[in-house]
Formats: C-alpha cells, sequence, structure tokens
C-alpha cells in the first residue's frame, strides 16, 4: 500500500510535498542548505494498523551517500514500533541497500491486531514510501497517537545525529515516553537561528516551543540573534512556554582548546541572552542546563553527536524538567 493512504505523523504544517518537514517555497528568505534540510524526513512517521504476520516496505530517498558518523538506518533507512500493552517497542528496521531498496523489516509475529508506527529517515527525503502486509490481510490507517504540538528547532543533534536509528533521535523518544507530539526541525550544521527561519517558527501554531540551537551558532551569532528569536516567538505566542537548552560540551573539545573556548563561549552567551530576555519582561520563558553527554567522555560517536548512550543521558537531564514545565501549561 502506498504509504499516502496511510497516517502521517510529525509535521508541523502541511506541505506541498509529503514527505518535506517544512514548505520551504513559502520561506524564500532561507538559506539555500536549510531549504534542502527540510526536505529531511526527520522525526516524519507513519501510523497504521494490521493484523499481519509480516511487515515490508519499499522506498525511494534522494542521496546516493551516507554520513560518515552515522548508521545507514539512522541516514536513509526505516524503523517500526509496535505497540505493546501500552508502550511503543521495537520492531525491526529498514535496511537501505540502494536509493530504492525493498526490505523485509519483521515477520513470524503473532496472529492480531497491531498499532505501528514506522520513522522515515533522519537525513534523507523520502521520494516514494510503500508498506507491504501479508496477502491475507488488512492494513489500515491509524489515528495519531500523539497529542498537542511541540516545536523542536535545533540541529543536528535535534535531528538525530548519530543515534543509530530514526526512532532513537530524542525528540521521537520523548513523543513515545509522553505521548505528546514533538516536532523535530533540527537543521545539521544550521540552527543558526536565521531570521528567516525565526520568521518561520513564529508562523507556526504550537502549544510550546524548544529552542535547542546553540551549537551551531558562533557566540557572537548567538548574542545578536536570541533576542530576535525569542522575542518574535513571543510576539505571535503570547501564552506558550519556550524552553531554552543549552548546547553540548563538545567531547571533541577535551584536548582541542579552540573548540573548547568556542563551545564555552556558545553556552555562556545563551544564559546571557536568557537572563537579560527574562530582565526584559519575557514572560514563561525557561532555560535547561547540566552536563548533556555525562562525565566519563564516551557519549558521542565522533567527539561531537551523541551516539544511544549520550542521547539517554541527554534526556537525563532535559526529560523531567521540560515535561514539568509542560505540566503546569496542560500540555
Amino acid at each position: 500500500m502506498d504509504a499516502k493512504e496511510l497516517t502521517l505523523i510529525g509535521k508541523a504544517n502541511s506541505t506541498p510535498h509529503l514527505y518535506h518537514r517544512i514548505d520551504t517555497l513559502q520561506y524564500q528568505g532561507m538559506p539555500a542548505v536549510v531549504k534542502e534540510l527540510f526536505t529531511n524526513s526527520a522525526g516524519l512517521g507513519i501510523v497504521f494498523t494490521t493484523n499481519s504476520n509480516a511487515i515490508s516496505a519499499r522506498w525511494s530517498t534522494v542521496n546516493p551517500k551516507t554520513g560518515s558518523n552515522m548508521t545507514a538506518i539512522a541516514h536513509k533507512g526505516l524503523d517500526l514500533y509496535i505497540k505493546r500493552d501500552g508502550k511503543w517497542i521495537f520492531a525491526g528496521v529498514g535496511r537501505p541497500t540502494a536509493n530504492s531498496t525493498t526490505a523485509q523489516i519483521v515477520e513470524n509475529m503473532e496472529d492480531g491486531e497491531k498499532e505501528c508506527l514506522l520513522y522515515l529517515p533522519l537525513y534523507d527525503e523520502i521520494k516514494r514510501l510503500e508498506i507491504g502486509v501479508s496477502a491475507d490481510s488488512f492494513i489500515k490507517p491509524s489515528a495519531d497517537p500523539f497529542c498537542k504540538k511541540v516545536l523542536v528547532y535545533g540541529s543536528s543533534i535535534t535531528q538525530g545525529a548519530s543515534a543509530s536509528r530514526p526512532g532513537m533521535a530524542y525528540p521521537a523518544r520523548l513523543s513515545r515516553k509522553s505521548g505528546i507530539n514533538f516536532i523535530n526541525l533540527g537543521l545539521s550544521g544550521n540552527g543558526k537561528m536565521h531570521q528567516p527561519v525565526a520568521d518561520m517558527l513564529s508562523d507556526m501554531e504550537a502549544d510550546a516551543y524548544i529552542l535547542d540551537c546553540a551549537a551551531n551558532p558562533s557566540p557572537d551569532e548567538i548574542t545578536q540573534r536570541t533576542g530576535y528569536l525569542v522575542k518574535t516567538i513571543r510576539d505571535r505566542h503570547p501564552d506558550a512556554p519556550i524552553i531554552m537548552i543549552q548546547s553540548v560540551v563538545r567531547e571533541s573539545g577535551n584536548f582541542d582548546m579552540k573548540i573548547n573556548k568556542r563551545v564555552s563561549g556558545q553556552n555562556r552567551n545563551f544564559k546571557l541572552e536568557f537572563e537579560k530576555l527574562k530582565s526584559a519582561g519575557i514572560k514563561d520563558l525557561y532555560f535547561i542546563e547540566g552536563e548533556l553527554l555525562g562525565a566519563d567522555h564516551e557519549g558521542t560517536t565522533d567527539g561531537v553527536h551523541p551516539n544511544d548512550l549520550g542521547f539517554d543521558r541527554i534526556l537525563d537531564v532535559i526529560e523531567r524538567p521540560i515535561l514539568e514545565i509542560l505540566q503546569q501549561y496542560g500540555i
């Protein structure tokens, strides 16, 4: 079955191309690289119900290569979860073999109806997706299992590098744990608070806004751009909580003092801008900080991007305060 006939989740707004995160034609002032990154399907998923004993997929992507610091599955593969006893349980992956792949994701399952969630690639553009089930079984759309809408704007870490699978990106994990729809607006290397992106975020209706965007701009850019981003969102959404999160401390800065200085400056300036905004009377603004990757220096793939252990540790720091803040607003 063409996945277009099923339920797509994880989008902020509708787009002409179903599997793009943002309609970039609507925002002409964005840098070209930002527009391209918004064609990546990070955070998007297909939900459906089936009584099949096996699930397969056929899909086509655009980019011929995968990132050197990511698995092919995370970059351009598929990641299936099935609900059991009210919890989403990992069920299997679609391993990409080329830009067009047909793969068995799971088989030999027990009889009975199953609620399924299939995550799409983190770092590639989906051109076509079909989901296959056994010949004598049914497949039908499911209702979106997640409620509300929380936009998460940030860097490659938000987008999902270097999680092992699409469903291991931290916005997806927050959604499965909480039942809240955390929308992945991560932009690899380009979560720099560009003014057109700030304007785009303010255009989007959401229940809350998370700004995990200190990792990409320079310390000076953080000073110059944070105020505009926060004030623009606040002007359009006077009652929505805005949550700022400090950058990870890059493990590559353990010995490279230039990197160490830059990251320290990023986090210092992001916190200073938060304090300025609070002093200026911006309400419902929050800041989360902590030792995001742990203290043993084992939480990254390449000295920058978290591995699954690193994402566990990030969630250990940010999950509880985020959910407590959202709860205050009935989210």
